[in-house]
């Protein structure tokens, strides 16, 4: 996705001036067209980012550059100010979905400003949701920071995070659905104990929590817990009776294709691959039988 397949010439520049950090052109751009914060970029792009509003930019999410400028706080300042004076109609559905990006990015995270533009957001009117998103892309801190927030405390959140006060008492209140969601939240962050101790609350270890929040709702908890690299919460799973031919929905795999393909992944250490390596001769084994 790059900014030349940007149809519309002057969203297209105010883009770019968001890129370069160029301020001084964006609050011109924007002071000369109102425009630029009221309509939607028609574009053929699916998925998440489909006509996108300018103040999405400033997450890089989906990535395009791989960084965000110094002065991207100062930017996005500028554009909510901008959104909630021009285009107050749709300034709610702007600056909430704005939070999901942030709150999801790997870019913002990586550029130190993930916390303060998530802060300069709810300060703006953005009302805190679950943190779920967040978790589900591997931001704890983004999600801590939610739910410090205001956002709502749920039992994957509470687990994801180890707040064990929350657990105590969500762990008898949630219904299986909740429990469901915080079995593959935990499963995709290795937390044996934790799979064990919701598969003991009743939790369904062959769902797919469809619908519960966004989390990796196309996979079981044993795709996540391969996913994680943690044996231990593999053999748990497995030992309870998790499907080894189930299929993921979206890229329908099975945790020993999903293995598989992990293997062939860069970005992985020796350590990892090894560990890979292990849940791939265990599942084997135990398909097996």
């Amino acid at each position: 996705m790059s900014n030349a397949e940007i149809s519309d010439p002057l969203f297209r520049e105010a883009v770019e001036a968001i890129d370069a950090g160029n301020i001084y052109r964006l609050e011109k751009l924007l002071s000369q067209n109102p425009r630029l914060v009221r309509d939607r970029l028609v574009s053929t792009w699916d998925g998440y980012f489909k006509d996108p509003y300018l103040i999405w930019y400033i997450a890089d999410n989906p990535v395009r550059n791989g960084k965000l400028p110094g002065n991207i706080v100062d930017i996005a300042r500028l554009l909510i100010q901008s959104v909630k004076r021009e285009a107050p109609e749709s300034a709610e559905q702007q600056l909430d979905y704005t939070l999901g990006l942030v709150a999801t990015g790997r870019v913002p995270r990586e550029s130190g400003v993930q916390l303060e533009l998530i802060d300069m957001l709810i300060d703006a009117g953005v009302i805190p949701g679950t943190g779920i998103g967040a978790l589900a892309h591997g931001n704890k801190d983004a999600a801590n920071r939610i739910l410090e927030r205001g956002g709502t405390v749920t039992l994957a959140a509470a687990i994801c995070l180890e707040r064990t006060h929350d657990i105590a008492w969500l762990s008898q209140r949630s219904g299986i659905e909740d429990k469901n969601l915080a079995l593959v939240a935990a499963a995709f962050y290795g937390q044996a104990n934790m799979v064990a101790s919701l598969l003991g609350w009743g939790a369904q270890v062959n769902a797919y929590p469809d619908g519960a929040g966004g989390f990796h709702s196309h996979a079981t908890a044993l795709h996540q817990a391969v996913y994680s690299g943690s044996l231990d919460a593999v053999k748990i799973l497995v030992e309870a009776g998790a499907d080894l031919q189930l299929k993921d929905h979206i890229y329908h795999g099975t945790p020993l294709e999903w293995i598989e393909y992990l293997q062939r992944e860069d970005g992985y250490d020796d350590a990892a691959r090894e560990r890979f390596k292990i849940i791939e001769a265990y599942l084997r084994e135990r398909a097996n039988k």
